[in-house]
C-alpha cells in the first residue's frame, strides 16, 4: 500500500545500462539521460572526477593517477563501484532538476539474456545503493521488442535483432517471454576491432578504438554502396612509430566489417532453425525488427533479407528502442507483470 502511494509522487525511472551508453527514462518525461557509460576517477583520493561524455574525451589521454573505466562488459556489470558512482552521478543529475522532496524512485532495468544470478544480483544491488525504492529486472531484449512497437504479449511470433556495443542477441517473442534466442559477443565493438585489424594489416597502421567508431559510423555499409565514400583515417605507423594518415572508402570497410557480420547471419540463421513450426510463419508474415546501433550500418538490414529470406524492418530510432521499452513497462503495471523476469521484484 505505501509503494502504491509513494508511487503517486516518485519519478520512476528506467535505464537502459548499455556497453557504450546508458540510457535513463523519467516516467512522464521521457529520456532525460543519454551517455557514454565511462568514469574517470582519480585514484589518489578515489573521487569521481567526471561521468560519461567527458569521461568519455579523457580515454587514452589521462596521466596515472586518473583512470578511465567503462564498467560494463556486453551490458553486464564488471566493475561494480565504477558502476555505482556512474548511477549515482546520473541519478543526482535527474534530482537536481526538481526542487521538491521526492521519494525514492521504482526501477526498470533492462538485463541481456543468459544473465546469471549473480549478474543479476550485481545490477539489483547497483540500483538499490543509489536510492531506488524498488528494483525489477526485465530481458533487454523484450524491452527493445517493446520500444519498437512491437506486441510483445501477443500469442504470434516476434522475432528482433539487436545490435548493440558488447553484443548481439537474437530472440523470438511471444506471450509476454523469450521463445528461443542467441546471444553472442559479436557487435559494435567487435566490428570495431575487426577496422583495427585491418588497417594494421593493410596499411601498417596502429588506430584507436574512438577512430575506429568514427570510420565505422561514416564509411561502414554491408552491401556495396552505389557512391563511393571516402575519408582520412589517422594513426601511428607501425613501422617508424610516427603518425600516417591513409585514405580509405566504404568498400574496404564493408571487407573490414564482412567476417562479422556474416557470423551474425549465420546465428541468425541457427535462431530460426530452433523455432517452433507455429511460429515461423509469423516470421516469414511479419519479418524481424532489427535494433541497437549496429541496425544503422548501411544496407545490414538487405543484406540480412536477402541471406534468409525474410523480410528485415529498422526500428524507429533504434539505438533508443530499449529505454523507451523500460519507460512504457514503466507506464503499464500489466505488462510490466507479464515481462519481468521472476524473482527479482516486490509485489507491484
Amino acid at each position: 500500500m505505501l509503494n502504491k502511494i509513494l508511487g503517486k509522487f516518485s519519478h520512476d525511472l528506467g535505464i537502459d545500462l548499455g556497453t557504450i551508453n546508458t540510457l535513463i527514462y523519467v516516467k512522464d518525461k521521457g529520456i532525460v539521460i543519454n551517455e557514454p557509460s565511462v568514469v574517470a576517477i582519480n585514484k589518489r583520493t578515489e573521487e569521481v572526477l567526471t561521468v560519461g561524455s567527458k569521461a568519455e574525451k579523457m580515454l587514452g589521454k589521462t596521466p596515472p593517477h586518473i583512470e578511465v573505466v567503462e564498467p560494463l562488459v556486453n551490458g553486464i556489470i564488471s566493475d561494480f563501484e565504477a558502476s555505482e558512482k556512474m548511477l549515482k552521478y546520473f541519478i543526482d543529475k535527474i534530482n537536481r532538476e526538481s526542487f521538491a522532496l521526492i521519494p525514492r524512485p521504482k526501477v526498470i532495468v533492462g538485463v541481456p539474456l543468459e544473465t546469471t544470478e549473480v549478474e543479476k544480483k550485481a545490477a539489483e544491488d547497483a540500483i538499490m545503493g543509489v536510492g531506488a525504492r524498488e528494483v525489477y529486472l526485465i530481458e533487454n531484449i523484450v524491452a527493445s521488442g517493446i520500444g519498437a512497437r512491437l506486441d510483445v504479449q501477443s500469442a504470434e511470433a516476434n522475432m528482433i535483432i539487436d545490435i548493440g556495443g558488447g553484443s548481439t542477441e537474437i530472440a523470438v517473442l511471444s506471450l509476454g517471454g523469450v521463445v528461443t534466442s542467441k546471444s553472442l559477443p559479436l557487435a559494435g565493438n567487435e566490428l570495431n576491432r575487426s577496422i583495427i585489424q585491418y588497417a594494421r594489416d593493410e596499411f601498417n597502421l596502429l588506430l584507436g578504438n574512438k577512430t575506429a567508431e568514427k570510420i565505422k559510423i561514416k564509411l561502414g555499409n554491408a552491401k556495396e554502396l552505389e557512391k563511393t565514400i571516402e575519408m582520412k583515417m589517422q594513426g601511428r605507423d607501425l613501422i617508424s612509430g610516427l603518425p600516417k594518415e591513409v585514405i580509405v572508402n566504404d568498400k574496404q570497410i564493408k571487407e573490414a566489417m564482412e567476417h562479422t557480420i556474416q557470423l551474425i547471419i549465420e546465428n541468425i540463421k541457427a535462431t530460426l532453425e530452433i523455432t517452433p513450426p507455429e511460429l515461423m510463419a509469423d516470421i516469414y508474415k511479419k519479418g524481424i525488427m532489427l535494433t541497437g546501433g549496429g541496425a544503422l550500418i548501411r544496407k545490414l538490414d538487405e543484406l540480412i533479407a536477402e541471406s534468409i529470406d525474410i523480410p528485415v524492418n529498422i526500428a524507429d530510432d533504434p539505438l533508443t528502442c530499449a529505454v523507451r521499452g523500460t519507460g512504457m513497462a514503466l507506464e503499464n503495471p500489466d505488462l510490466l507483470k507479464d515481462i519481468i523476469i521472476p524473482g527479482t521484484q516486490n509485489e507491484i
